[in-house]
């Protein structure tokens, strides 16, 4: 079996609610979570993230089903964590019970913390964990402070050199909205993608949750505000209240997925049901 180590940012990410798990300025990892997003942020350009849209968004890769991808991250474990060793299949889990005991009445909510990581299977076709894991963040416009690593990693990037793109608002308007704005490439747009090209009925709230959860420099920092517009701001406390079970509901106490599997085979039967493009 293929052991795909993904994501060290998430050691390193700032927590204002709860600092207990997670050290962004010194650790043993350190080293190689200043690597991954050295190159994130060396190669998440323009140019980069358009050619990705296009490999990726036609969901020409895979057919199979929600439930046939979800068992594919049972190959994906985090080792950046210094907390938990477990594929990422049982953190989806974990999110998806913890948001079920707080919103049972809520079953897409449900779903999207089951969901959130799935795009993560781009990892298995040999895409670099530079441009599958980590924070998101807009390209085309100037990289701002609260993006992790941010005062050294973007050097080499030619973006920071480019007459528009390196300035506040770069290509975009003010308040454009976010879903105007070209997001670096990782498994947040890539999820949306598919679900929007196999039309799940997911509400809009969780796909917006899977399509920006990862931008912590806005939902956490407070940057690109001159990005938003009031669509924007009305979402953001829906993707707040899905990253605390996200952050939060990772322990060594494992959910019993045989348990749950007919549970959440029944919610993807009537969100996105049957074999998916991917």
């Amino acid at each position: 079996m293929k052991i795909i180590q993904l994501d060290p940012s998430l050691t390193y990410r700032p927590e204002p609610e709860n600092d207990q798990y997670r050290n962004y300025k010194d650790g043993p990892l350190l080293d190689r979570v200043r690597k991954t997003y050295t190159l994130m942020h060396t190669y998440q350009t323009v140019q980069f993230v358009k050619e990705k849209h296009v490999q990726w968004g036609s969901c020409t890769h895979r057919k199979m089903s929600v439930m046939d991808a979800l068992s594919l991250l049972d190959n994906l474990v985090d080792e950046s964590d210094p907390d938990v060793d477990f594929p990422n299949s049982f953190h989806a889990y974990q999110t998806a019970e913890g948001i079920r005991r707080i919103h049972p009445d809520k079953d897409w909510f449900q779903l999207v913390g089951l969901l959130h990581d799935v795009g993560k299977i781009m990892a298995l076709d040999n895409e670099p964990q530079w441009s599958v894991v980590g924070d998101t963040f807009p390209v085309g416009c100037k990289f701002q402070e609260s993006i992790v690593f941010s005062d050294t990693t973007f050097r080499d990037n030619p973006d920071t050199k480019h007459p528009i793109y390196s300035t506040k608002y770069g290509i975009y308007k003010p308040n454009c909205g976010l879903e105007n704005v070209l997001m670096s490439w990782g498994h947040d747009e890539y999820l949306f993608k598919v679900l929007k090209f196999n039309k799940s009925s997911i509400p809009e709230e969780g796909l917006y949750m899977i399509r920006f959860h990862s931008f912590y420099p806005w939902h956490t920092g407070g940057d690109y505000q001159h990005l938003c517009n009031d669509k924007d701001h009305r979402m953001l406390n829906w993707v707040k209240e899905f990253n605390k079970f996200d952050l939060y509901t990772k322990t060594e106490d494992l959910p019993d997925v045989e348990l749950l599997r007919p549970y959440y085979q029944g919610l993807i039967d009537k969100y996105c049901p049957g074999v998916l493009s991917w």
